[in-house]
């Protein structure tokens, strides 16, 4: 099942140091570059964002505020332009931080978050922020992430090139929290520390959609063309409640019919954004992974600005 969680062993890496400021700072390495979900050579990042960024796609309604988005987490060959696609949308604001929720979390997971140090991407290290998440740990219960202690996951760091593309001064929050109420009180003290802190920020869902298929073991509507169409409007579900921004709802519609893979980091990004004021939200692109490799087993992708 996607929502099983992710074992609670944290394995240690190696962790490269570079000096900021006078001070050496451990530096989190970009393990999915190193394995092929993204170009780990920094001109070939480049050629892609810069290729992406011309496909047209902008905000339509008038009253979406670029505060935050959802983004897929797949390889960027399959979701890769829609992920880019939310950030260009969200460059107006240029904020100090983004903070970007993620992780496969099951309700019983356990919360995670990482506090210090850099972590690295082809485009050059992004800092971690410190300011929020001190707080966010004194406050609340937190299995705390390192530059050599974490788990290996996609979600978050398949979105860090974006960030250090398009908002270059911008520093990282990471976030783990699980599909429950008191994640979403969670968030929304995350956003109300913005306020109170006079930080200027935005807040990023990672979450793929329904993983349909043999592979992932959910065949609800068989095999077949029946099935993609069965997939897309089992997406479709979710996704209104992401745009009418509905944090519960995303959550109890995810996890009854397996629709997001992380319904906890859509939820508190949705969250966040409507206390920073939000009031909307507007679908920007959709896809699935069947539109470039088709096949029995598929997952879906959307990418949505609030």
């Amino acid at each position: 099942s996607q929502y099983q969680s992710v074992t609670s062993c944290f394995p240690v890496w190696n962790c490269a140091k570079k000096l900021r400021d006078g001070y050496d700072m451990d530096v989190r390495p970009a393990i999915f570059a190193k394995m092929g979900w993204y170009p780990e050579d920094r001109e070939e990042c480049l050629t892609l964002i810069q290729k992406w960024s011309g496909n047209g796609i902008d905000v339509k309604a008038t009253d979406v505020m670029r505060l935050g988005g959802i983004v897929p987490h797949a390889g960027w060959y399959f979701s890769g332009e829609i992920a880019c696609t939310v950030f260009r949308c969200l460059k107006p604001i240029q904020p100090q931080l983004v903070i970007v929720f993620g992780k496969h979390l099951s309700v019983s997971s356990p919360r995670t978050i990482m506090v210090e140090g850099l972590w690295e991407t082809p485009l050059g290290d992004i800092e971690i922020d410190t300011t929020l998440g001190s707080v966010l740990t004194k406050e609340f219960d937190f299995t705390i992430e390192t530059a050599s202690r974490f788990e290996q996951d996609n979600t978050i760091e398949l979105q860090l090139p974006f960030i250090k593309y398009f908002f270059p001064e911008a520093k990282l929050l990471p976030v783990g929290l699980p599909p429950t109420q008191e994640s979403l009180s969670i968030a929304n003290r995350c956003a109300r520390l913005c306020h109170e802190i006079g930080i200027t920020a935005i807040a990023v869902g990672s979450t793929d959609l329904t993983h349909y298929g043999p592979t992932y073991g959910f065949v609800p509507a068989g095999i077949g063309r029946e099935a993609t169409r069965w997939s897309i409007n089992n997406d479709e579900r979710v996704i209104e409640h992401m745009i009418s921004m509905e944090p519960s709802l995303v959550m109890e519609e995810a996890l009854a019919n397996h629709n997001a893979c992380c319904p906890g980091a859509c939820a508190s990004a949705i969250t966040v954004c409507k206390e920073l004021g939000a009031k909307t939200g507007e679908k920007l692109m959709y896809a699935s992974s069947y539109d470039k490799s088709p096949g029995s087993s598929f997952v879906g992708y959307v990418g949505v600005i609030f």
